[in-house]
């Protein structure tokens, strides 16, 4: 009897069959609200996931940059581990454990450094003497190609020992510009309380001594006002702050991006020709002038300009003293009967010097206490002077 036949409702969701409609609206309300629950518990959990991956990428990120910061430390030498006298007696002790020192003389070395270390001076062994003076008799005889030299004030060079391998450069290049400094009497009344090289530990020292003048806060600032006992590596502004408290005039050179193709850098080139031609422009092809040598600087090393050869075809040359080069390759430069072939390790023409900036420390005479003051007060403000 079709009459007596129930209607049938089913579930949506489920399929369940039911004879009452409130019921089946019951029914599917709690399916609802189950679906609503665990929705809510997949969204805390997803919640949770991404809260603890945040944490754990922060985590290693905050790892990777104390690894950055404390291998930039090491790089420039502000970990910590030790200057110039503690880097030289390891280095000793490993060459009398490979056999290459005999006991005797690494105490006879650590006497002596000791000494030079307690009176502020270099102990000299590794410098080389005579070379600006052979390159003027050896330029009296070329004929081939060069047309004019212009040549620093004697320079000696001196190159990085045990003691400052790896990051001396700065320091050694001071000591060649001190060098040629008091060698002219120009600068005798700023230099009467260096009438020797300072060692490297010394410099430090001098260089804190500006700080404490108010030279330069900012780089200071960079090394946690403190140098000495470190391996920190230093660079021009740290040279200008040094040469000014010392009452020489000296002006920092930025040439901060390529200004020739491929990268060189043909303005710096000029500059430098500028430098030691402006007042000696006379017939002569060989020329010593009273030019200082100037610190060159570039991101990771430094060296010193002794000169400058202009060839018979208007290219230019620069003389470099690099401190990474030891004496044993210098003194080949003391050679009379020299055939030019040692002169490799100085020239550097502009197709050799490619990095993206450059900086030179220039010296040029001397100041006053008034000017020297100034200088101090406007090194705070700002330190370099951009060449477009």
């Amino acid at each position: 009897d079709t009459g007596n036949v129930e209607e049938l409702y089913e579930c949506p969701m489920c399929s369940l069959t039911c004879t009452d409609i409130q019921i089946l609206e019951e029914h599917v309300d709690l399916h609802l609200e189950e679906h609503s629950f665990s929705e809510g518990i997949d969204l805390e959990l997803a919640q949770r996931l991404q809260t603890e991956e945040d944490k754990r990428q922060r985590s290693e990120e905050e790892k990777r940059e104390r690894e950055e910061f404390k291998k930039l430390q090491r790089q420039y030498g502000l970990d910590n581990s030790g200057g110039y006298k503690q880097q030289f007696l390891r280095n000793m002790e490993r060459e009398v454990d490979r056999g290459r020192m005999q006991p005797f003389e690494y105490h006879k070395r650590k006497a002596d450094m000791m000494e030079c270390l307690a009176f502020g001076i270099d102990d000299g062994k590794t410098k080389t003497s005579g070379i600006i003076e052979a390159l003027w008799k050896y330029y009296q005889n070329e004929n081939k190609d060069v047309r004019h030299v212009w040549l620093s004030t004697g320079v000696d060079h001196f190159h990085s020992s045990l003691g400052d391998r790896g990051w001396g450069c700065g320091y050694r290049n001071f000591q060649m510009l001190l060098s040629s400094l008091l060698q002219n009497s120009l600068y005798n009344d700023c230099l009467k309380d260096t009438a020797l090289i300072p060692s490297i530990p010394k410099i430090q020292s001098m260089i804190e001594d500006a700080w404490r003048e108010g030279f330069d806060p900012h780089g200071a600032s960079h090394f946690n006002n403190r140098l000495h006992g470190s391996k920190a590596w230093i660079g021009a502004c740290e040279i200008y702050s040094l040469l000014t408290s010392l009452r020489i005039k000296c002006q920092i050179i930025d040439f901060h991006k390529p200004t020739g193709p491929m990268g060189t850098h043909p303005r710096l080139f000029e500059w430098i020709l500028r430098y030691y031609s402006v007042d000696n422009e006379g017939g002569a092809k060989v020329v010593c002038t009273s030019k200082p040598p100037i610190y060159l600087q570039h991101q990771g090393h430094s060296r010193t300009v002794v000169g400058i050869e202009e060839k018979k075809n208007k290219t230019l040359c620069l003389l470099l003293f690099d401190p990474g080069c030891p004496s044993q390759e210098m003194q080949k430069l003391l050679k009379q009967n020299s055939d030019g072939t040692s002169l490799k390790l100085l020239r550097k023409f502009v197709g050799n010097l490619k990095e993206k900036q450059y900086q030179i420390v220039a010296v040029d005479g001397v100041l006053s206490l008034e000017e020297k003051a100034a200088r101090c007060h406007a090194s705070q403000v700002l330190t370099s002077e951009r060449i477009p």
